[in-house]
């Protein structure tokens, strides 16, 4: 009996509604074992994407016509996409990842999956068939980039071929069952012109972030997890002169800076036997013998915040790095703790004059409750009789909320001059000292970014 006769038989007493898919589910299984027997997936996967689909199309048009198995051609497409979907993409993801409205995919368990949508998380129609499945798919991420996931090693970090970044726990770390997170990566990087049409920032915060970095000042942008602290790094990095030559560290690789002379560097962790880690303090002091005229560190978590301030303090002006904070105030206490625990011998005393001396600017973002991000301060730090403070020259002020729940709100111009906007103007960026008197936007609310 062929496959298409017994598939058929297996199906006689299913309602007319559910042979469809179910008869489709039977060739998956059986053309995927087929596959697995009689192929070598694992040269399959090296394959370009291209390729894949074109060698795998024909083996599969091959192994239906040896079997006399007649299907629509609309069928025969969605067999296809099953199948190489889950023997060399990413199973029920791959819909998700095609997807560019999605930021991020969430999964829990097989049957619950939630995405991040224009700000918006809702729990996506896709399903894995079980547990086994999910860590099919993890082990299917982290092989080619050399991780492993197992019980010894229970959480893992990794990136698609695009880019993305995902974060998966097995068991015993994840309760019950495995757990996947990735946060997806644009194909087409946000501008500036984006965020102001986001409303994430005013005309004013722009020009002023813009002349800022152009302007070789040191630049610290704070936030919670997905706020838009590396979205805007990003942004603004675009403002850094064409001919100088920036070096961008981090632990897991985000930024695309699109330009030329530029050399990205990341973290790695140790590998089986628990050698061969390389940190991002280890990457910072080897950024200092390459020559560059701005570092860029993704976000500083420990040690080498004390390295990424001794290269603002010696030559390194513009560069820029993120911080994980709820406020400016916030992201210099932390920036402080960090150096303190990582150099025991340093006092409080010692390190605010050299966190203030390193640091001109703070920039804080914020995911608001509605899903939309916003640039809510833009502060000069300052050092007054040993002293840290900071002084803000732009705000966002919510006031309230819409009929469809988003926030209103408008931005303002303090009217503080900072003290940097003398370099800024040396090095002709100069806005005008009228650029800086109070004044702000109207009211507004913004689906966001």
């Amino acid at each position: 009996m062929s496959i298409f006769q017994r598939l058929s038989s297996s199906l006689d007493d299913r309602s007319a509604s559910e042979k469809p898919q179910d008869f489709l589910d039977g060739l998956f299984n059986h053309y995927k074992e087929r596959l697995l027997k009689e192929t070598n997936l694992d040269q399959l996967i090296k394959l370009p994407t291209y390729q894949k689909r074109k060698t795998i199309e024909k083996l599969i048009t091959e192994m239906m016509e040896q079997e006399k198995v007649i299907i629509t051609q609309m069928d025969k497409t969605r067999l296809l996409d099953m199948i190489l979907d889950d023997s060399v993409g990413y199973g029920p993801l791959e819909p998700l990842l095609q997807d560019d409205e999605i930021t991020e995919i969430m999964v829990n368990s097989p049957s619950e999956i939630y995405i991040e949508k224009k700000g918006r998380i809702s729990q996506a129609s896709v399903q894995f068939k079980n547990h086994d499945h999910i860590r099919h798919i993890i082990d299917r991420i982290v092989a080619p980039i050399g991780r492993r996931v197992d019980e010894s090693s229970p959480l893992v970090d990794g990136r698609l071929e695009d880019g993305s970044r995902v974060n998966a726990a097995i068991p015993p770390i994840a309760l019950h069952g495995p757990v996947l997170t990735i946060r997806k990566f644009k194909k087409d990087p946000y501008g500036m012109k984006d965020l102001l049409g986001f409303g994430s920032l005013s005309d004013k915060m722009s020009q002023f972030l813009e002349a800022a970095v152009a302007g070789k000042m040191n630049l610290l942008i704070s936030g919670g997890t997905g706020s838009g602290k590396t979205t805007l790094l990003n942004i603004i990095s675009a403002a850094i002169p064409v001919g100088e030559r920036v070096i961008t560290i981090e632990d897991m690789a985000e930024l695309r800076l699109g330009r030329k002379n530029c050399v990205s560097l990341e973290a790695r962790p140790a590998n089986m036997e628990g050698t061969g880690e390389i940190t991002i303090r280890h990457l910072v002091k080897n950024a200092l013998r390459m020559r560059p005229d701005r570092i860029i560190v993704g976000e500083v978590r420990g040690g080498e915040a004390l390295d990424m301030l001794q290269a603002m303090n010696t030559g390194h002006e513009g560069s820029l790095t993120t911080i994980h904070a709820n406020s400016p105030k916030d992201a210099m206490s932390r920036l402080e703790a960090m150096i303190l625990m990582s150099n025991p011998s340093m006092t409080a005393d010692v390190v605010r004059p050299f966190i203030s001396a390193a640091i001109q600017l703070v920039v804080q973002t914020l995911r608001l409750p509605d899903g939309t991000r916003k640039v809510v301060s833009i502060a000069e730090a300052a050092d007054e009789d040993g002293q840290l403070k900071l002084k803000e020259l732009f705000r966002y002020r919510r006031t309230g909320t819409d009929k469809n729940g988003l926030g209103i709100g408008h931005f303002e111009t303090t009217g503080y001059v900072p003290e940097c906007h003398g370099k800024i103007a040396a090095l002709g960026y100069d806005l005008g000292l009228d650029f800086y008197l109070p004044d702000r936007e109207g009211e507004m609310s913004h689906a966001g970014a």
